[in-house]
């Protein structure tokens, strides 16, 4: 045995370049070795004691992964000694690389701990409020940068500070390369301490045809689900400096405001006359309404009016627009739909050549959509059927059946 070991180092001796090669294969399937031996043993008993400690969610992102590979380059540059021959220059060189790879395995790492602080943050209750994935990228690209320069530093054989003390020349081209990264960092910071969106809004930008539900905040975008189920990524910047409409308020205050209007034909309305006077106090919504308010018309025009007997041109009288006004009124207040709590308003708005605007504003008691459009739906589906009753008209423009009607009347004339 002890002859083959001789003979060996005689004839390894005898050619340089295989020892060379030998001593470095050896290296590099010992530091292989250690590498699976940490991966597959070390890193998976690690994982399962993680696992168990946090009852089967592990929240790692890669991060113990990213390190372990710390290791073989560790085994490399600590053993590189041992291989012989190797020139001064090639040994320096595989050292300054191997040092860059460490440099950059550890701000990988850093930048998974940082999306696994993120994931940590999300799971709180108010993590909507002030997301803060937008400070954690800016934290990357600093770590990035200064990885940068240290890997470029360790590559050259210099020492970083000759590199950073270069930075205040650079700094009016590095302002201008990260000038919309330095704008969204001031945009993120005025719409957190403004509080001005979180994820899960629902918000509207006209101006970029955007309406939809916030789904992820970030340094530069802000991503949005509209409503027809595509996704717009918007710039942060333009939260700022565009008209943007945020729901929220909406959402949280428990109703939703109704703001529509019934076209009245200003042709059909008119003065209430007894017979239809009576078929109205036959509604349950009007119940009392009619004898407090004609006992009112009735005092004020013994008051103020003079005018001969038949004479009612000067008299004050009940309108079926004004009726059916106090009508919607009650029938809004006994709404399940409606919140009582809230503002409710009919009015007339200015007469237009399509007829009269008779306004209803209130809010629903729920600000879903479907339940929203349905209550909605509800109340102008009733009011749009029972205005005929009041003796009024909805207006409608004339169609070809209309033009077709009034031509078939001429011809039979």
């Amino acid at each position: 045995m002890e002859a083959i070991i001789e003979l060996w180092q005689l004839w390894i001796t005898e050619f340089p370049l295989l020892e060379t090669f030998v001593y470095a294969s050896g290296l590099l399937v010992f530091a292989l070795i250690v590498n699976q031996v940490i991966k597959k043993i070390l890193l998976r008993g690690f994982y399962r004691f993680l696992k168990h400690l946090t009852q089967g969610h592990s929240d790692d992102f890669g991060v113990v992964k990213r390190l372990t590979n710390i290791a073989p380059a560790l085994v490399i540059s600590s053993g590189l000694h041992l291989v012989p021959h190797l020139p001064a220059a090639l040994v320096s060189v595989i050292l300054n690389v191997i040092s860059g790879f460490i440099i950059l395995t550890i701000a990988l790492a850093i930048s998974a701990a940082l999306d696994v602080v993120n994931h940590l943050y999300n799971r709180r209750a108010d993590a909507h409020r002030k997301p803060i994935k937008g400070y954690l990228q800016v934290v990357k690209i600093v770590i990035y940068a200064l990885s940068t320069l240290l890997i470029i530093a360790t590559l050259i054989d210099r020492s970083p500070l000759i590199l950073f003390s270069g930075l205040g020349a650079m700094a009016a081209v590095l302002m201008l390369i990260f000038q919309d990264t330095l704008l969204s960092l001031v945009a993120s910071v005025q719409i957190s301490s403004g509080d001005m969106i979180r994820v899960g809004d629902w918000v509207e930008i006209p101006a970029l045809g955007v309406d939809g539900d916030v789904i992820d905040i970030a340094l530069h975008t802000v991503k949005i689900r509209n409503f027809d189920k595509t996704t717009t990524t918007v710039p942060i910047k333009r939260f700022i400096s565009d008209a943007v409409k945020n729901w929220r308020g909406m959402q949280e205050s428990g109703g939703r405001r109704i703001k529509r209007s019934l076209l009245i034909d200003q042709q059909s309305i008119g003065f209430l006359d007894t017979e239809r006077m009576q078929y109205l106090k036959g509604f349950r919504l009007m119940y009392g309404y009619f004898d407090s308010k004609i006992d009112e018309l009735n005092q004020w025009n013994q008051r103020y009016i003079h005018a001969k007997a038949g004479e009612a041109a000067d008299t004050r009288r009940l309108t079926n627009i004004g009726t059916f006004r106090v009508y919607i009124e009650r029938y809004l207040r006994n709404h399940p739909g409606v919140n009582q709590n809230m503002l409710q308003i009919v009015r007339q708005l200015q007469p237009t050549p399509e007829g009269l605007p008779l306004e209803i504003y209130c809010f629903t008691n729920t600000t879903a959509w479907v339940s929203y459009e349905s209550i909605q739906s509800d109340i102008f589906d009733h009011l749009l059927a029972i205005a005929p009753e009041f003796g009024l008209r909805v207006y409608q423009a004339p169609s070809g059946g209309d033009f077709s009607a009034f031509a078939g009347l001429r011809l039979q004339s």
